[in-house]
């Protein structure tokens, strides 16, 4: 795998609903350049290149979007995305929180945090299916992301 050219990063430690996630995303053609990372730490490695990712990845390159579960071990996904929104070199990365938790605080808290968007997994399978499915296609086809200054 080319690590140097990951366009979508899941970040979910629940590995039925990485699979499910990552299967729907296949079949809709939107997951040619997907990554899977099981818990909070693996993604922060990821993102920023570092420690098993260093050689790897190479450089920090800009996700399309993250796909990220705020309960996970060892580092959970606000802590994530709180790190993600306060550095200059991923700030401007999507990332899409996808957690069973519907919580207002959790949802608020998320934004407060600067999540692009949140959406609760659908108890139902063909509902899961059906979300995943729309935030791939929103994400990586329709959405335009920022710019970069390249001065």
């Amino acid at each position: 795998m080319d690590y140097s050219t990951i366009d979508i990063l899941l970040v979910e430690d629940n590995l039925d609903d990485a699979e499910l996630t990552m299967r729907e995303l296949k079949r809709s053609h939107l997951a040619n350049n997907m990554f899977h990372v099981r818990d909070g730490e693996e993604a922060i490695n990821f993102i920023f290149a570092q420690n098993e990712f260093e050689k790897k990845r190479k450089t920090a390159r800009a996700l399309k979007v993250i796909l990220l579960d705020i309960n996970m071990p060892k580092v959970n996904g606000m802590e994530v995305l709180e790190k993600l929104k306060a550095d200059e070199r991923t700030k401007d990365i999507p990332v899409v929180i996808l957690t069973s938790s519907k919580e207002t605080s959790d949802i608020k808290k998320c934004y407060d945090l600067g999540a692009n968007s949140y959406i609760a997994k659908p108890v139902n399978f063909d509902a899961f299916t059906h979300a995943i499915k729309n935030v791939g296609f929103y994400w990586l086809l329709v959405n335009e992301p920022p710019i970069k200054n390249l001065t």
